[in-house]
């Protein structure tokens, strides 16, 4: 049976993740840290053996909740970015909720069909849907980001490894 990480082990753990994400950041003034990598490292620092942990599982969801935003923004709420609430009743309030609700159904299908479970990325989706990461750019940055935390995990679990031995 799996050791659950303490609180210590857990919070330095998500911070080591994070660091080359934030530095990145930082350095280049592009999104490499944003809302839904949070709950990913969480999981990945608290809970490494869960399901939800696994790289493919990881990487898999937030692909799908990136491509289900964009798709749904695209569709339906282009050019809008939802920065502050909308006007109540009005058409571009409409389309991002539009855009939210069919985003986060898609990512949930597609996430249960092709067993890429991983709940952050549900917010991954609505961060593209509502406008506020949707270009080519900003995709890729997402997946490298996403790609970089997984990195930083496994790092953590050989050096882990290592030390038991």
């Amino acid at each position: 049976m799996a050791r659950r990480p303490t609180t210590v082990d857990g919070s330095v753990r998500v911070a080591v993740l994070f660091v080359p994400l934030a530095l990145l950041a930082w350095l280049s003034g592009q999104p490499f840290v944003f809302p839904s990598l949070g709950p990913s490292a969480y999981v990945l620092a608290v809970s490494p053996d869960a399901d939800a942990s696994a790289p493919g599982r990881v990487l898999g969801g937030h692909l799908v909740g990136l491509l289900a935003g964009l798709a749904s923004y695209h569709l339906l709420a282009s050019g809008l970015v939802l920065t502050a609430q909308p006007v109540a009743g009005s058409v571009a309030g409409a389309r991002l909720a539009a855009s939210a609700l069919l985003a986060v159904t898609a990512t949930t299908a597609g996430m249960v069909a092709s067993d890429y479970r991983h709940a952050p990325a549900c917010a991954t989706t609505l961060i593209v849907a509502l406008g506020i990461l949707t270009t080519a750019l900003e995709a890729v940055i997402v997946v490298a980001a996403v790609l970089a935390l997984l990195g930083g995990d496994a790092a953590l679990r050989r050096t882990a490894r290592l030390r038991r031995r």
